[in-house]
């Protein structure tokens, strides 16, 4: 049996909010897998799902960079050793060049550029992730860096009409979409996009969650859970947070097409927070 340490015991409380004693229960349970022990207390109802992995504490910034015809953009993460360096001036320039640089030709080697921003800022420093988009067919690439430039987003929206990309409505959308994404960060554009394994895992801890209740009460229960599941986790399923979730961002989109009768709708994004370890 793996051994259960201090350590694995204060990130499995990080990554579900549950008491000492319930995490040391469940890591034993799990022979010390990690994953497994966030099922176990999930399927006691002791645990929510996790969005990302853990979450490790380390300063940095996330930079972009659009293409003057938001056709590309880039969003980088870059990490330094105290949150003095991430607010310093030099260094978010240097990550703005990196973002662009990325953007520019995504397969660029910055090790040269790393080690002398090292050299100058007096730091270790990492460009820890970098990503991409680029429009297939008719659309926009949109981004948003929020205040403090912890979070940072991407996203590519599609439309049918390119003559859309001149009206102020649909430039709104983009914008109110990085906002959304940014707030409530969703890990997928729809429930579509969900890999079946995920959803046959979310299925079965729901089940064990009410195992106690009347077998004809218990598929009803199950599929309002999984129904939460994707509202909580898949982009156009969450309430839009600029309408106080009176609508979905489905509806919303939908509307806003109809105003620029256009068909419009989102095909990823990506968002990026300092410190998070990405889910594999």
């Amino acid at each position: 049996m793996a051994e259960i340490t201090a350590a694995n015991v204060a990130k499995l409380r990080e990554m579900t909010n549950a008491g000492l004693m319930e995490c040391k229960k469940a890591l034993s349970e799990a022979q010390g897998d990690l994953a497994a022990a966030v099922d176990i207390l999930r399927k006691k109802g002791a645990a929510s799902a996790a969005k990302k992995a853990t979450r490790e504490a380390k300063e940095g910034v996330i930079a972009q960079h659009l293409s003057a015809d938001n056709t590309s953009g880039s969003i980088v993460e870059i990490n330094c050793e105290t949150d003095f360096v991430a607010r310093n001036e030099s260094f978010r320039a240097f990550c703005d060049d990196v973002a662009q640089r990325v953007c520019e030709n995504p397969g660029v080697d910055l090790e040269a550029d790393r080690t002398a921003q090292v050299a100058k800022i007096g730091e270790n420093i990492r460009i820890t992730r970098h990503q991409r988009l680029e429009v297939s067919g008719a659309g926009f690439i949109g981004s948003y860096i929020h205040t403090g430039a912890k979070v940072g987003v991407l996203v590519e929206v599609a439309i049918g009409n390119k003559a859309t990309l001149g009206r102020a409505e649909f430039k709104q959308l983009a914008r109110d979409l990085t906002l959304q994404i940014a707030a409530a960060s969703p890990t997928v554009v729809s429930r579509e996009s969900v890999p079946e394994a995920i959803v046959a895992k979310e299925r079965e801890i729901a089940a064990e969650q009410v195992k106690d209740k009347p077998p004809q009460a218990i598929a009803k229960i199950v599929e309002g859970k999984l129904e939460k599941f994707y509202q909580l986790m898949c982009l156009v399923d969450q309430g839009f947070v600029k309408r106080n979730s009176e609508v979905t961002v489905r509806e919303h989109i939908s509307e806003v097409g109809k105003v620029v009768n256009d068909t419009i709708s989102v095909r990823r994004f990506v968002r990026f927070q300092v410190g998070e370890t990405p889910a594999a």
